[in-house]
């Protein structure tokens, strides 16, 4: 059968999120650039890695060329052959096809309302003899239920695995996303808070652990030395990958992490204010933040009553020119997983419900008071004659 696929161009007056850059961005660039050399395994490399696991708080740090890479790099540091993962269905589909990725099976288990992470009393249930590990996603720059599932994982003796490809910098109190699992993935993709174009990174506390993704991430190749500056012979001690980050990507790492709260602060107000003017209505509902709980608002999405509200709006929104994208559909009824058996998983009525009435809207640091006051004009204006 013949695909056919429909390009769709929209010039957009607001798209849904903007990189926040400055000149020390371009600065760090030009430097890597104009020296001519180690554009690989360059000096950016590990020191991006030293200051990130010093900013989540990790003892170990690996880079990686995408979070869909480091989600597959997490499982096999794991020694994950088979069996099944317990994965949210509500979530980017890099999370469950990692695990097919090692011949494991994603087992969908349902979300919670509240932070639309995995339903702690849920996973409880799902985990049976086959169960290789449990990863939780949390959405949006929210926590979620981390602490319960955690106490699961540490009862069952499960590995835990972060998915916290959009929660760099979120946390709950002190506790820092990233440090409640045995490892834990993040995702610097064009959208994140923090951005490398493309990239990833695994954070872990475990000597053991980190030392396998290294293998992992190069080849399977002990690095004593940057091979593409030394004569030595390397040595391969098992089969590995090509996930390395460039110098480039790292270097952008390190001046984007530099500005990391400043980022957050500004998504925060511009998150704030949009909740002040839109929680006026019934018809909607606003994310908000739990108590202890630090929502770094990577996406800002909101709910509407059913479906068809939330379609209206999303085709309301396209002619006025403001993006707008459904965070998420769900990936058992994607055609490729129901193609493969998933379309009689157990049900998910929480995802299903949540995912016919979530929709995102614009957010991005540096937006204008204008933009931010023509997307709620616009929200309101549909609410108030549909």
């Amino acid at each position: 059968m013949k695909l056919k696929y429909q390009k769709i161009m929209v010039k957009w007056k607001i798209p849904l999120y903007k990189v926040f850059n400055d000149e020390d961005d371009v600065r760090i660039i030009s430097k890597v650039i104009k020296r001519s050399m180690d554009w690989a395994i360059g000096p950016e490399v590990e020191q991006f890695e030293y200051q990130l696991a010093k900013y989540v708080g990790s003892n170990y740090c690996l880079v990686f060329n995408s979070g869909t890479s480091a989600l597959h790099a997490a499982l096999l540091s794991l020694g994950i052959r088979g069996g099944s993962v317990l994965v949210p269905s509500f979530t980017f589909i890099s999370t469950a096809n990692s695990a097919l990725m090692v011949g494991a099976k994603p087992t969908f288990v349902d979300i919670e309302e509240d932070n639309l992470g995995l339903d702690p009393s849920k996973v409880e249930s799902a985990i049976n003899t086959s169960t290789k590990a449990i990863m939780p996603v949390h959405y949006a720059g929210l926590p979620c239920k981390i602490e319960e599932i955690k106490e699961i994982s540490k009862k069952k003796k499960i590995p835990l695995i972060e998915d916290a490809a959009e929660a760099l910098g979120s946390r709950i109190r002190k506790k820092m996303v990233g440090t409640f699992g045995d490892l834990s993935v993040f995702s610097f993709a064009g959208n994140k808070v923090l951005t490398t174009g493309e990239g990833g990174a695994i954070v872990t506390n475990s000597n053991k652990i980190f030392n396998k993704l290294k293998l992992i991430r190069s080849h399977g190749r002990i690095e004593k030395q940057n091979y593409f500056s030394s004569n030595i012979k390397p040595e391969y001690i098992e089969l590995g990958f090509n996930w390395r980050m460039s110098s480039i990507s790292a270097a952008l790492g390190i001046t984007q992490l530099s500005k990391m709260e400043k980022m957050i602060n500004m998504r925060r107000k511009n998150a704030a204010y949009l909740s002040s003017r839109l929680n006026k209505y019934d018809k909607i509902k606003v994310p908000t933040e739990p108590k202890h709980y630090r929502h770094v608002y990577q996406i800002y999405s909101i709910q509407l009553p059913n479906i068809n509200k939330r379609n209206k709006l999303m085709k309301f929104l396209t002619k006025k020119g403001i993006m707008s994208k459904v965070y998420f559909n769900p990936i058992h009824q994607t055609r490729f997983y129901k193609q493969s058996g998933f379309s009689k998983t157990r049900k998910l009525l929480v995802t299903e419900r949540i995912s016919n009435k979530i929709l995102s809207l614009p957010l991005y640091p540096n937006m204008k008071k204008e933009e931010l006051r023509y997307i709620i004009d616009s929200v309101s204006e549909f609410l108030e004659t549909n």
